[in-house]
């Protein structure tokens, strides 16, 4: 008789880029296989959950996942054991337990579970598997079922009440209506006229300026350019003297390794990165990257997290190489700690290199450009936060003119970078004062009375809106990224360069839902919610309760909105273009990328085109041509002619109506961590530039 073939143990996984990262790992006796995401779910095309059942879900096969479900049957049954490696969090416990329910495990401690996708943390984990958590699975499968309750319940209601194709969810309904709440304090906002003054002022060849404040160190309130006038004919009669000269140090510490917020905001910022755009890009560097002779590595440590927190390895890990390559002045004099966020579950890390010798540029040629501004952006944060702090020099002169009024000069200069040396996006440039003694008098050389208006709050950016939501305890960090790409493409918010501004839908429906289901719109009820359904995560709170206690009260308010809803009839919005194919109008239409122009003779003619946003510049390379806002095929805003492809002009920079003052060319707009926001000539034998006064 021959050997018999001993079985291998089967480890599941969701993705196949992870499962090749992990195969490297496990070598001989393992068998991976990817479950390609969530194999069961509720059905699509109903609520799937029964109401009157206690919440009982009717879960499904996800269509399309049958023939990766019989695949892993068959995988199981040539197994000795199968472990269930998923994501170490509520959605990846989900996957696992529906997997082990789906394939029909039996085996007790089926679950293993890592921080990151390397050679230890793997084999740790295959050292201690544990059964399915079913409090982190119950807090998963209560906030799925609300989220359907609250979609499929209310987006019914809106097609009815205004137009087919809307929807309703729990978080995205609260995230418009700030950014609609946002915008109406901006229509509101009423403009103040004040003036500041200042001074420049002369020590022997050195210049420098001070601004205007009152005897006792106050800002001056100047309402007025007559107001102005008359306190700088007072002055103007004035002696400089230097009153008071303080010196002293002052620490700038690091910032705390990367959360899912964080880098999301930071990525937005720094490298212009769409919240989405970011965690597509962190998935990637998590599952793992091909390194070449290296092997396909996980770069960075898991992706969905709200702590500061990282291991004692990973601690000392930085804290030799940051020895090692800037020597013992550059460590803190005692490691650094960071406190998580109020209401952090603090259940993983923070976001971190798996290894800090795989420095960025080593590993640069086997990452995309993109993966490579994410993975340095990450690298040196995380590095940087185990460093000393920052040693700034801080000079204030007070210079007194007369008996009324004061001046003020402030200078820095860096004394020590600390952790700037590796991640100095936010350093400070060095303003340095001429020496100045007090007793001194000082010749003035110019006078600068400058008008100033009070400005509106901003409209939020990803970034902010990020932030805002993570401050209100709105859904959690997972939930951003797809909050915002749902808002924008169901047309309720729409981009205005890196600003989201709500549509005359985003008003409606902000108001429909606010006065019909105010609990739904509330953000202090939302982010009470929130903790609710954390709880269930830690066991205190049974998941069928607590959407109880929500639907009960929400399905009556549902009734009584059917009877006293308004309806609203929403126009579509026409432009100046006919179609092409039948000489109808178009109409702007809305769909999953956003908005599109649609001929309103649908469904006879069904011709679609790109939506193009005008600038109302004149194209430099043609005649007749209107510079447009178009995407690329990877989202990327730029701006081409609107006569294409008659005309291929294109530039990545927003052109700006003034034409270049040297040579007559185009302008555009270009940002600099150094020079903040400038218009520049696009001729590249002009080089002309001036700076831009922001707000």
């Amino acid at each position: 008789m021959g050997k018999t073939k001993e079985r291998d143990t089967l480890v599941i996984v969701e993705s196949p880029a992870k499962a090749k990262t992990i195969s490297k790992f496990l070598g001989k006796g393992y068998k991976v296989e990817a479950s390609m995401g969530h194999i069961i779910d509720l059905p699509k095309s109903k609520l799937g959950i029964d109401t009157e059942n206690n919440f009982t879900p009717k879960y499904i096969t996800i269509r399309g996942k049958g023939k990766i479900l019989n695949k892993l049957r068959k995988a199981v049954k040539k197994s000795k054991d199968v472990l269930l490696a998923t994501d170490p969090d509520r959605e990846g416990e989900a996957i696992s337990w529906h997997l082990y329910r789906a394939l029909k495990l039996n085996q007790e401690k089926a679950r293993i579970e890592f921080n990151e996708i390397t050679k230890s943390a793997i084999q740790n984990a295959l050292k201690h598997p544990r059964p399915i958590n079913k409090n982190l699975v119950n807090a998963q499968q209560a906030r799925r079922l609300l989220d359907r309750l609250v979609g499929y319940k209310l987006s019914p209601l809106l097609w009815k009440k205004v137009r087919r194709g809307l929807s309703a969810g729990r978080v995205q309904t609260v995230a418009v209506k700030i950014i609609c709440e946002r915008e109406r304090e901006i229509e509101a906002f009423e403009p103040e006229e004040y003036w500041s003054i200042t001074v420049t002022l002369s020590k022997e060849q050195d210049n420098f300026e001070a601004d205007l404040y009152r005897i006792d160190g106050k800002k001056f309130k100047i309402g007025s350019e007559e107001e102005a006038n008359k306190i700088l004919e007072e002055i103007k009669k004035e002696v400089f003297i230097v009153k008071k000269v303080k010196e002293r140090k002052r620490k700038r510490n690091p910032n705390p390794p990367f959360t899912t917020s964080t880098l999301q905001q930071r990525a937005a910022t720094q490298l212009g990165f769409s919240a989405k755009k970011t965690m597509y890009l962190a998935q990637q560097l998590y599952e793992g990257i091909d390194l070449g002779k290296e092997g396909t590595v996980g770069l960075i440590s898991y992706i969905r997290t709200d702590s500061t927190r990282i291991s004692r390895d990973a601690q000392q890990q930085a804290l030799s190489y940051i020895k090692d390559e800037f020597g013992d002045k550059y460590l803190p004099g005692k490691a650094q700690k960071y406190r998580a966020a109020e209401g952090a579950q603090d259940a993983h890390e923070a976001i971190r290199p798996t290894s800090v010798k795989l420095y960025p540029d080593r590993i640069k040629n086997y990452l995309t450009s993109d993966q490579y501004k994410l993975y340095k952006l990450i690298w040196q944060r995380f590095l940087a936060s185990q460093m000393s702090p920052a040693i700034y020099k801080i000079l204030t002169v007070n210079i007194q003119a007369g008996e009324r009024y004061l001046f003020r000069a402030s200078g820095s200069q860096i004394l020590f970078p600390g952790f700037l040396k590796i991640d100095d996006s936010s350093r400070m440039e060095d303003k340095i004062l001429p020496s100045i003694a007090e007793g001194e008098s000082l010749r003035p050389l110019e006078y600068t009375p400058e008008q100033h208006f009070t400005q509106p709050p901003p409209r939020y950016t990803e970034a902010s809106l990020v932030k805002t939501l993570e401050e209100e305890g709105i859904g959690r960090p997972s939930t951003y990224a797809p909050t915002i790409s749902t808002i924008i493409s169901r047309g309720y918010v729409e981009r205005d360069g890196k600003q989201l501004k709500p549509t005359k839908l985003g008003f409606i429906v902000t108001d429909l839902l606010s006065e019909h289901f105010p609990d739904v719109t509330d953000i202090e009820f939302t982010a009470q919610l929130e903790e609710r359904l954390d709880s269930i995560e830690e066991g205190k709170n049974e998941w069928k309760k607590v959407l109880a206690d929500f639907y009960i009260p929400f399905a009556e308010r549902l009734e009584e909105a059917r009877e006293e809803m308004d309806e609203v009839q929403l126009k579509e919005e026409t432009v100046d273009e006919k179609c092409d194919k039948c000489g109808r109008p178009m109409v702007v239409k809305y769909g999953r990328y956003g908005k599109f122009l649609a001929c309103s003779g649908y469904p006879e003619c069904k011709n679609t085109k790109p939506y193009l946003i005008k600038t109302g510049v004149q194209c430099p390379e043609c005649e007749d041509g209107e510079l447009v806002q178009r995407k690329s095929k990877k989202g990327k805003v730029f701006y081409g002619c609107g006569n294409y492809p008659d005309c291929n002009f294109l530039t990545w920079n927003r052109p700006v109506e003034k034409k270049c003052p040297q040579c007559g060319g185009l302008m555009v707009e270009k940002r600099t961590r150094k020079k903040g926001l400038t218009h520049k000539c696009i001729n590249k034998g002009c080089g002309y530039e001036e700076e831009v006064k922001e707000g």
